[in-house]
């Protein structure tokens, strides 16, 4: 508002001072012109019982920048999000801090887009009376005091829920197969044991990456109700000669004396990579190691189970798929159209979705997408709503345009794979290691 057009509205107001829509106007012009204490003087007029929650808000808002913290909670007086948060305002530079967290906490609760974190950190401060020589004061304590080792320890290593099959979107035949080959020897050993069939021994999971085959082990042991080792390629190897067969070894008897359980080894490549490639003799000395653990003369797996994954299965090296070691070996293909829409369903669970949300579309855009790649497409779309979400200054949710939005820009990761696996299965396919890869394949038109 320029300067004639402010002047002449003040004038009008001076003759006709009970003109409440006219005074609104002056005090959001004062607002807008950086001038909040000619804002609150144009204010004391105003009947904030009949003002639209809006409006009070930018009286609530005047008032906080003018230094007036009580007309600004006075102002604020109302359940809406934003007021509730200027409500916090005011309260927080009164000092009733208890007060100001609720509000603060009930404000972003309903409406997470108006979260503030100087303000978060405000509120959350505490204040304590130490003695000093010239008497108490009162101190505004921000950090939390109260915090102490296991604190610390839950926050660097929180404790995780075991995550079962039902927590992985499709791969029904992958998962039929665990079960029946892994899972009932782990729970009902008796049964196996009469026909003597050992529980344990090693699956290797093969696929194109961000296919599920890491949730797909961590599920494995939660329905065999096993401890989970999962065994990072840093864990094992080791500059100097010897070291890292001696840290193999000790993950194996760890597992061993915690039977039931489950190792897990991805990027099985790393660790077991073929002997006839590796340039140094300590690296076919490690696989040698790693055969020697699996099934070696002097061990006893029994209740074990190792569970290896890899995109590169032509890598490992052959006496890896002999039976007694990685005598299972599971292709874990990118979801067909079912478990791509109980994936997205999965991802899309606690999150705030509109009602024209429809995953038809979707899944018949997704085809050769993998679980990460969806994962990807939601978090995209989830993106598209904050920015909305701010935006507009209230909750948006996802809705079928930041989805669609999402599609154009994210790409399947999976088709450089599944053409270099296509060779491997056309090419090197001894003893039909590949013919499941060859199955899926032909099924998508691409063999």
């Amino acid at each position: 508002m320029d300067e004639p057009t402010f002047t002449s509205l003040r004038a009008a107001l001076e003759a006709t001072p009970s003109n409440q829509a006219l005074r609104l106007v002056l005090v959001k012009a004062c607002a807008d012109r950086g001038n909040p204490a000619l804002g609150l003087e144009l204010a004391r007029g105003l009947d904030l019982s009949a003002l639209a929650p809006a409006d009070r808000l930018a009286v609530a808002e005047l008032r906080l920048a003018a230094g007036d913290h009580a007309g600004a909670l006075e102002a604020a007086d109302g359940d809406d999000p934003a007021l509730l948060l200027a409500r916090a305002r005011a309260l927080a530079a009164l000092d009733r801090l208890d007060e100001a967290r609720a509000d603060y906490r009930e404000a972003v609760r309903r409406s997470p887009a108006l979260e503030d974190l100087a303000l978060a950190t405000r509120v959350g401060a505490h204040v304590v009376e130490v003695a000093t020589a010239s008497g108490p004061r009162r101190l505004t304590v921000i950090s939390n005091d109260d915090t102490d080792g296991e604190d610390v320890r839950r926050v660097l290593a929180p404790p995780s829920r075991p995550v079962r099959f039902a927590d992985v979107g499709g791969l029904e035949e992958v998962k039929e197969q665990i079960r029946r080959k892994i899972v009932l020897p782990f729970q009902k050993p008796s049964l196996f044991q009469r026909f003597r069939k050992r529980t344990g021994g090693g699956i290797l999971l093969y696929g194109p990456p961000g296919c599920g085959k890491t949730l797909l082990a961590r599920a494995t042991a939660g329905e065999c109700q096993a401890s989970f080792h999962e065994v990072a390629i840093s864990d094992i190897l080791d500059m100097y000669i010897g070291e890292s067969e001696r840290k193999l070894h000790a993950v194996f008897e760890e597992a061993r004396r915690k039977a039931p359980a489950v190792i897990f080894f991805d990027e099985l490549e790393a660790l077991g990579g073929k002997r006839q490639y590796s340039r140094e003799a300590t690296s076919a000395k490690l696989v040698s190691q790693f055969l020697a653990e699996m099934d070696g003369f002097a061990q006893n797996n029994g209740g074990v189970l190792i569970l290896g994954s890899t995109n590169v299965p032509w890598a490992v090296d052959p006496a890896f798929r002999r039976p007694g070691r990685f005598d299972r070996v599971l292709f874990v293909p990118p979801p067909d159209a079912p478990a791509r829409e109980a994936i997205l369903k999965l991802l899309l669970a606690d999150r705030p979705v509109a009602g024209d949300v429809r995953l038809g579309p979707v899944v018949k855009a997704t085809s050769t997408f993998s679980g990460a790649d969806l994962a990807n497409v939601v978090e995209t779309a989830a993106d598209e709503a904050i920015q909305a979400s701010l935006a507009a200054g209230e909750d948006v949710p996802i809705r079928m345009a930041h989805l669609e939005a999402a599609l154009a820009e994210v790409k399947p990761t999976t088709l450089e794979w599944l053409t270099t696996a296509r060779n491997y299965a056309r090419y090197a396919n001894e003893g039909g290691q590949y013919d499941d890869v060859l199955e899926f394949l032909k099924q998508h038109g691409r063999a």
